[in-house]
């Protein structure tokens, strides 16, 4: 893969962040994420990432200083404030062992349901933005109708219009003071220090006030789906429940408050799946599919009539 310039610069910035006092190293960079929405470099124990082009320097500066107040849960940035390069707004991080994706069973499901529950109960500075799950989930709808035809878009709409208001950004968010993280999945997670200190939240993009059961939403969708199973699930809610999360009653049929979100997620990994089928040619895989066919179920039952899309 050729290196674009942007790419070129950020891995440069990282080796100078992570080597201030070194003008020459043999260490090497390596390419995390190179995509239009997030370009990711390490270099040693630095990590540079540049933000996406339509962030908005406003919301992601409380973004910033919230990871920096909150280092027990959230990885904290090596400098509170952004710096410019080819038009992005870029940060430097330490980095951090990752979930191994090799090894399922080895996931921290315990650990990100403990740090989740954590993160909502601490009170959210007052100059934080929405968490942007409902906009991330409007924004891949939107990508799928300009797919183009594909007999899954019908199912999946279907279920987006099913869903109330908020949850597709179409309107404010019924909580507006509950901290989260706005997009948590395993990728979501690492050990810091590298490679085997406790867990942290990373990623701030998505970080605001809002419903706190969004970010309980995918693992609750993948159970669901029957992606997840039982029993992991069990792990993460039981341990979200033992940590005080206010998502969920302590007690008793969780899915009244995770059933819309756990719509919206389902659809939101849905509608991507569409809409990269169709930009690969290619049919949808079997865990798509399970992703659509649950759009379907959702599209016949509206969410104030089913306790789960999955029952």
């Amino acid at each position: 893969m050729t290196a674009h310039p942007l790419l070129t610069e950020l891995t440069f910035r990282a080796r100078a962040q992570a080597h201030e006092s070194t003008a020459t190293c043999s260490c090497g960079a390596a390419t995390l994420a190179d995509r239009p929405d997030a370009t990711v470099v390490r270099h040693a124990d630095t990590v540079a990432k540049a933000h996406a082009p339509d962030t908005d320097p406003a919301d992601l500066a409380p973004r910033l200083v919230t990871a920096v107040r909150l280092p027990e849960v959230l990885l904290p940035p090596l400098t509170p404030a952004p710096t410019r390069l080819h038009g992005r707004l870029v940060t430097f991080w330490p980095y951090g062992a990752p979930v191994d994706p090799d090894d399922p069973d080895a996931a921290p499901w315990e650990a990100a349901a403990t740090l989740l529950a954590r993160l909502h109960r601490t009170p959210a500075p007052t100059a934080l933005p929405p968490m942007r799950g409902p906009a991330k989930a409007a924004h891949a709808v939107a990508r799928l109708r300009a797919a183009g035809s594909h007999p899954a878009v019908a199912p999946v709409l279907s279920a987006w219009r099913a869903l109330p208001a908020w949850a597709r950004a179409e309107a404010p968010m019924p909580d507006v003071v509950t901290l989260c993280h706005g997009d948590l999945h395993l990728g979501q997670l690492v050990r810091h220090p590298a490679p085997d200190g406790p867990w942290r939240l990373i990623d701030v993009d998505d970080l605001g006030v809002g419903v706190p059961a969004w970010d309980l939403a995918r693992p609750a969708a993948w159970y669901a789906c029957g992606l997840l199973p039982p029993e992991e699930w069990t792990r993460f809610l039981a341990a979200y429940r033992a940590a005080g999360g206010p998502a969920v009653p302590q007690a008793g049929d969780p899915w009244p408050a995770l059933d819309v979100p756990a719509r919206a997620l389902t659809v939101q990994g849905a509608a991507r799946a569409v809409t990269k089928s169709v930009a690969e040619d290619r049919s949808l895989d079997e865990v798509e599919q399970c992703l659509v066919d649950a759009c379907a179920r959702m599209g016949s039952v509206p969410p104030q009539f089913a306790a789960s899309f999955a029952k």
